[in-house]
């Protein structure tokens, strides 16, 4: 509310929209709301920006949470929309960035649906190509990743909130009296009573290529030696969540009409990670201790003996209503600059079709293993966050043999930064923030030095006679 209350609102289509939810016309919302028509008329057709008392009196008579008016959704289909539009197949419909503007806002939806339509068509082209491949060459082939673009947007979709299972890991963790002290004595033997699981630590040499196996005949869970404490403990959080709240996985995963079984099963291993992660960080107690740690990931880690990434995937989650964390986006990449895991509970958009951008300092965290990185960004929107970045080791190696090392990029809107024990030292009223973009093939900012591709949506100009700091150099219309 406090970043609502800094700039003028407009909010026109979202409030027609949801005048039209409820079946009612301008004079009967403008008189429930004891505003008067002729303002609500205004503030429909975004000639006036809304009040805060207006906000407020429709999150009360209506029921809906301030945030929905905060623009996410607009500026999530404003941004999927350019990035569609970029595409030379596209060229020329001379599209403006007003155009797109209007249409986000007054039909988020339709963008989303257009948004599948090209993600289908980019799908398609790619299983020719694999197809291709694999007719000229029999041993080839590959996994296509459809499925796991398909649950990451059934999890967006969500805010990566699932308040049921929230719920439901709450209730479990008072049960059991659970304490970071005696967590895997406490899971252990849950499995073991309940379940006639005998959970048994492995030999790397017996188990050189599995973290966990479930041997349903012989009733065993198997855990690898290379995971360390905490990462142990997640994993028997994982198998009960997997054999006591099977069917409240299937029914929130039910809800959505997968394409395929891979991406039905893959939404149930997803839901009970998030469950087992609720269950070792339950909801109100860790926010609480969150907000009076003023969210130190390092500190909350050895608070519940959880893992840096695990304390930063939850923070991702606390978005009860009612009872809300800071909304963090979360991004974990390798050194090639993949994504393999990416949330966001607030506006800040991720590319759908590339990596991210050079210039964002999540990059850098593997020159300096296992410290803590921040930054403030800026998106080409004017749009800021503040960033927080370090490396983490997915689980121990042997003598001789790399680290699996990934990032793990946390970061919020800037208006929510003084909330948190990193900001300190930096000018959040006037801050030097870098500029950066969603990848390199969308961002338009000339001259940048880390530029791996020209635009999209530019003229690219070449001349041998000169060179500049960026190796592309593009037209400015």
């Amino acid at each position: 509310m406090a970043e609502m209350a800094t700039k003028k609102i407009f909010a026109g289509p979202r409030i027609r929209r949801l005048r039209r939810e409820q079946g009612l016309s301008q004079s009967q919302m403008a008189s429930e709301l004891g505003f008067s028509t002729s303002y609500l008329n205004l503030v429909e057709r975004n000639q006036r920006p809304v009040s805060a008392q207006f906000l407020l009196r429709l999150a009360e008579v209506y029921d809906v949470e301030l945030t929905a008016f905060a623009g996410t959704d607009e500026a999530r289909a404003f941004a999927d929309l350019n990035e569609v539009m970029a595409d030379p197949m596209f060229k020329g419909l001379s599209l403006s960035r007003g155009e797109m503007q209007d249409m986000a806002d007054a039909a988020p939806q339709a963008v989303e649906a257009v948004t599948l339509l090209y993600r289908s068509l980019q799908q398609a082209k790619q299983s020719a190509t694999e197809l291709s491949t694999q007719v000229a060459d029999r041993d080839g082939g590959g996994d296509a990743l459809f499925p796991v673009d398909e649950v990451r947007d059934f999890i967006r979709d969500h805010k990566n909130h699932f308040p049921a299972l929230d719920e439901a890991a709450e209730a479990l963790h008072d049960e059991l009296g659970l304490h970071r002290d005696d967590a895997f004595m406490v899971l252990s033997g849950r499995l073991d009573e309940e379940h006639g699981i005998r959970v048994r630590i492995m030999p790397h040499e017996v188990m050189p290529e599995t973290l966990r196996h479930y041997d349903l005949h012989r009733r065993q869970l198997l855990i690898s030696e290379m995971l360390d404490a905490s990462a142990r403990i997640f994993q028997l959080a994982l198998q009960l969540a997997m054999l006591e709240y099977k069917p409240l996985i299937q029914r929130l995963g039910d809800v959505h009409t997968w394409q395929t079984d891979e991406a039905r099963r893959l939404v149930r291993i997803s839901l009970a990670n998030y469950f087992a992660g609720a269950l070792l960080m339950p909801y109100s107690r860790f926010l609480g201790d969150a907000k009076a740690l003023h969210y130190d990931i390092e500190h909350l880690g050895r608070r519940y003996g959880t893992s840096y990434e695990q304390v930063c995937h939850r923070l991702t989650t606390l978005q009860r209503p009612g009872e809300r964390g800071v909304p963090f986006f979360f991004i974990r990449i390798d050194k090639a600059g993949n994504v393999s895991k990416r949330f966001s509970a607030g506006r800040f958009h991720f590319s759908s079709f590339g990596g991210t951008c050079p210039l964002w300092r999540v990059h850098d965290t593997f020159t300096t293993p296992g410290r803590i990185d921040t930054q403030i960004i800026e998106m080409p929107d004017e749009t800021r966050y503040f960033s927080v970045a370090r490396t983490v080791k997915r689980m121990g190696s042997l003598y001789g043999q790399p680290d699996q090392q990934l990032a793990i990029g946390l970061g919020c809107d800037i208006a929510y930064a003084r909330e948190l024990v990193y900001a300190k030292g930096h000018d959040l009223e006037n801050p030097d923030a870098t500029p950066i973009g969603a990848n390199c093939r969308l961002c338009e900012r000339p001259a940048c030095p880390q530029r791996a591709h020209p635009p999209l949506t530019k003229r690219l100009i070449l001349d041998e006679r000169s060179r500049g700091v960026s190796a592309y150099r593009f037209s400015k219309d």
